[in-house]
């Protein structure tokens, strides 16, 4: 009798297994059919005669443009769906070219929470927006819910709406920052650093449990620099004094509809019928049902640039982590994309767009090399977008000439070195002893069990002078400065994109765009081509993933299991809380890399509120 029991329990279990497995099949099938059908059935958009522009900045601006899954993967539970974008050269086009079309009558720009995207891809956005002023259009802004960020982008706008019940956030700039000193001594884990750069405060957040004073006066200097571009832009759009809005933050005097009324941060306070009304009176119809409203992110699809022209320019995304063969800039990868640049003989111009907290120095190395080579015969000129700092500032220190947004993060000319400790944390949290055994002294040198020796920290400390110097040198070469004004500037420390100028690791301010008009006239100046005449076609590398490569990668990732460091915060019952990523991320990236590496890489992926 058991054994029949046993068997018809199996038996269910199995035909359970196998109906859950095909409903997740068909579902998975559903959601690519549904996928590939919308794809393949998208057409270029038409735009209507006086159509309003809708920039809805929930919409994600990021570097490149890349369409997320269709919605029906939502579906699927096992999946972590990748979100939509557009990317802030194409957001930047379509404006340009709705100044210039007569089917575009007006710019309405809508949110409902702030806006989302990077502090440098608004700042390209709203420099956008500026520019289409000029052509006499209209620029309108609605929204309930302004963050700073969000404000940022509705000042340029010709008038401001809110809702009756909306709010204006905007409490200054700022963010937290977390140390980890406490914690990983409770884990029995702790870090050796060897660094050059007493502003080189990466990994500080692993050995200390407080900020250096080095460290805060960098960053106070970072986010006052940001702060003031952006605070400086806003108040010469809505005619306010810097003291002005700077004593109504520090009072709280920002808050509801009426008080940001009050302050002139807004025209006039709407209830959402009177604002539609309003909107269809400005485009002179009578109804909503009578709007033709064509969203950003659409009309970027037909504002393409000519596919002919006389000039071509290729633009070469570096975004992520440098890493060897791992990372968002795999070194291994990135030389294949640039060789394959090299071997395009109808290339006149390439545009490295550097978004990069930087890395692996070795991995930057290798990329600066064939870059190197690639300059030898194309003009390249460099755009900086978010972050271009360390790993990322050393790709592109010798580039012809280098734009960067004003809030831009970037410099960090350092190097450290972290060895990773846990044979503490094996002996006190799993019993687990230790015994080393090797054929020479140093066998185990780096083997993350027991610590450094003094003769091995000082040995790996002459390993970090070594590549700090060649950093300089690179920096120096790039940007025509002796070492010793390379040191001077150097030293780790992080500067913003207006402080880069100023001290000389910046060649001007501009975005994307910009640079890429500076490539096409270098490459028509090579060939000959009349400035007048000059038309020039862009290209992307490298080429955007597709919907099923999006698919495959987040199926690869869905596992949904905790990561090990949570496992262990869970067992010590340490709160789950604790924002332990970045940290994961180091340790994983140390344990992998074979011993004692150089990383040349910003301190924190900074998270500021705004």
């Amino acid at each position: 009798m058991n054994f029949w029991k046993t068997f018809f329990a199996a038996l269910l279990g199995c035909l359970a297994a196998m109906i859950l497995n095909l409903i997740l099949f068909f579902m998975f099938i559903g959601a690519m059919a549904s996928a590939i059908g919308g794809g393949a059935s998208e057409t270029m958009p038409i735009v209507q005669a006086n159509s309003i522009l809708k920039i809805d900045l929930s919409q994600n601006i990021g570097e490149r443009t890349q369409e997320g899954m269709s919605s029906d993967f939502n579906s699927l539970p096992f999946l972590n769906v990748p979100q939509s974008s557009l990317g802030i050269y194409d957001a930047i086009r379509a404006i340009e070219k709705a100044a210039t079309d007569k089917n575009i009558s007006m710019i309405l720009i809508t949110q409902k929470n702030g806006a989302n995207g990077s502090f440098a891809n608004l700042e390209e956005l709203r420099n956008a927006l500026l520019k289409f002023h000029e052509s006499g259009k209209p620029i309108i802004s609605y929204g309930i819910n302004y963050s700073l960020g969000g404000y940022y982008i509705a000042s340029v706008a010709d008038k401001i709406f809110i809702h009756t019940d909306g709010m204006v956030s905007i409490n200054g700039l700022g963010g937290n920052m977390m140390f980890y000193k406490d914690l990983l001594d409770k884990l029995g884990i702790s870090f050796q650093l060897i660094r050059h750069g007493k502003f080189k405060s990466a990994a500080e957040q692993y050995i200390k449990n407080d900020i250096s004073p080095e460290n805060r006066q960098q960053n106070q200097e970072m986010l006052n620099s940001i702060w003031q571009s952006w605070a400086e832009q806003i108040c010469k759009s809505r005619n306010l004094t810097l003291e002005t809005l700077n004593n109504a933050i520090d009072n709280l005097q920002i808050g509801d509809a009426q008080s940001a009324l009050a302050l002139n941060l807004v025209d006039s306070v709407f209830t959402s019928e009177k604002y539609t009304g309003k909107i269809c009176s400005l485009v002179g119809v009578e109804k909503e049902e009578d709007l033709k409203v064509v969203n950003l992110s659409t009309y970027a699809k037909s504002a393409t640039l000519p596919y002919k022209g006389n000039v071509k320019v290729a633009v070469l995304y570096a975004e992520g982590e440098i890493g060897m063969t791992t990372g968002g800039i795999s070194a291994v990868k990135f030389v294949q994309q640039i060789k394959k640049i090299r071997k395009d003989k109808t290339i006149n111009a390439v545009v490295l767009r550097v978004n990069s907290p930087g890395g692996d120095a070795q991995a930057a190395e290798l990329i600066r090399e064939e870059l190197q080579s690639l300059a030898a015969q194309l003009p390249v000129v460099c755009s900086f977008g978010e972050y271009a700092a360390s790993g990322g500032y050393w790709i592109s220190a010798q580039t012809k000439r280098i734009f960067s947004d004003a809030t831009t993060l970037t410099g960090s000319i350092g190097v450290f070195s972290l060895a990773l400790n846990y044979g503490k944390g094996l002996k006190e949290h799993l019993k687990i002893n230790n015994v080393a055994i090797g054929t020479h002294k140093h066998s185990t040198m780096g083997s993350g069990i027991q610590p450094l020796s003094e003769e091995e920290m000082a040995y790996t400390q002459k390993f970090i002078e070594h590549i700090y110097d060649k950093f300089m040198g690179i920096v120096s070469d790039g940007r025509k400065m002796s070492i010793a004004q390379v040191d001077s500037i150097a030293q780790g420390r992080v500067w913003t994109g207006e402080q880069g100028v100023k001290v000389g690791i910046v060649d001007e301010i501009g975005g994307i765009e910009d640079a890429i008009k500076y490539a096409a006239s270098l490459a028509a100046d090579k060939e000959g081509v009349d400035a007048e005449n000059l038309q020039y076609k862009v290209v992307e590398f490298p080429r955007v993933k597709t919907q099923f490569e999006l698919f495959m990668e987040a199926f690869g990732n869905s596992s949904g299991e905790d990561t090990k460091l949570a496992k262990v915060l869970k067992t010590l019952n340490i709160d789950k809380e604790v924002q332990t990523t970045e940290l994961e991320a180091l340790i994983t990236q140390i344990k992998n890399s074979n011993g004692i590496r150089a990383y040349a890489r910003i301190p924190y992926t900074y998270k500021f509120n705004y």
